[in-house]
């Protein structure tokens, strides 16, 4: 069976009219790639659309402003991304006048990209012969040739790349690239694969075996961190609210948030009476204050679960730095916060 010709023929009747297909402009390649790290295109799509339409060249990116940048990632989650996708089109706009590198190894270097995305730019765009490998394309190599050499091993990074490398179509490397992708996210997805209909399945080790569920295998995951965030949300006699900025190095950098207590455990009314006589935001203010949800609302991050409380501080004092309610549209938030502002009725 000659595998690269027959994953190249599947996508020819089956794949998708998504609009990244239509174009080799290196810009929206990039784009594209960016957005759907981390994301299934369904979701993606959309905000794909919207920065195309936002930003439709590489320099109306880079004259944005991060702010705006961070507002029309909302709920794409993984900032860090939007935070890069800004930094390297300003690289890109001023250092290199708007002109991609054009080969892997030059792609390799811009921020934000890694091996997989300079992979993708590079035979998409550019017609170098690049493989591409990605968690579809782990999943499909491992099941078919029933390698079970770990994915996120040093071992089997290198192991899966010279074996995509090895199969991709030295004339069609665009076309393989891709193929071999959307045959992961449509046929051989990672629950409950179309097998009975599959083209490969006579030669598919995975499935003569029945180790389609076992494959591919993963090292365990880093464990999970537990933390306990207390949302102070402020409200005035004009309705008036705070936000601030979260400018330290870790998750949701640059978004805004309502001023946050994180404590050792989920807190009692007690305990938050106590903590709140701490908290220099409270200290000498005459407020009253009310709990917003008494069961933790929590929001699972990839290495975190955060277990979330709402604290409303109803202020006697207006708020110098007060943001009126109508406002908090224009702020990036994480989706945490932003579920709450539109759930909560100031």
């Amino acid at each position: 069976m000659n595998f690269t010709n027959n994953i190249i023929n599947w996508y020819s009747d089956n794949k998708r009219d998504l609009p990244w297909r239509h174009t080799t402009n290196p810009y929206f390649i990039w784009l594209s790639e960016i957005i759907l790290q981390q994301t299934q295109v369904k979701q993606g799509l959309p905000y794909y659309l919207s920065f195309v339409k936002t930003f439709p060249t590489v320099f109306d990116l880079a004259k944005s402003d991060e702010q705006d940048v961070l507002k029309l990632w909302q709920g794409l989650g993984y900032y860090s991304r939007a935070r890069n996708l800004h930094y390297t089109a300003k690289y890109i706009a001023n250092d290199l006048d708007g002109k991609f590198p054009n080969t892997y190894t030059e792609l390799i270097k811009l921020k934000g990209i890694g091996d997989y995305t300079a992979s993708a730019i590079a035979s998409i765009a550019f017609g170098e012969t690049t493989a591409v490998v990605d968690g579809n394309v782990y999943r499909v190599l491992s099941r078919f040739f029933g390698i079970d050499t770990p994915i996120n091993s040093t071992k089997g990074i290198k192991e899966f790349k010279v074996l995509a490398s090895e199969l991709i179509d030295k004339k069609r490397p665009a076309v393989f690239n891709q193929a071999i992708m959307e045959f992961g996210a449509q046929q051989c997805k990672p629950k409950n694969p179309y097998c009975i209909l599959c083209l490969l399945q006579s030669a598919c080790v995975a499935f003569q075996k029945n180790k389609i569920s076992e494959l591919p295998i993963k090292l365990k995951k880093t464990k999970v961190r537990n933390r306990y965030f207390n949302y102070l949300v402020f409200i005035d006699s004009k309705k008036n609210t705070l936000l601030q900025k979260r400018t330290q190095k870790g998750i949701w950098q640059n978004l805004y948030q309502f001023p946050l207590i994180e404590s050792e455990n989920s807190l009692s009314i007690k305990e938050f009476e106590k903590l709140s006589n701490e908290t220099e935001l409270l200290k000498g203010r005459t407020f009253d204050y009310s709990l917003y949800n008494e069961a933790d609302v929590i929001h699972k991050l990839s290495h975190q679960h955060l277990h979330t409380k709402f604290w409303i501080i109803n202020s006697y004092e207006d708020l110098k730095a007060g943001i009126s309610n109508s406002k908090l549209q224009d702020y990036p938030v994480p989706a945490l916060i932003h579920d709450f502002i539109s759930k909560f009725k100031f």
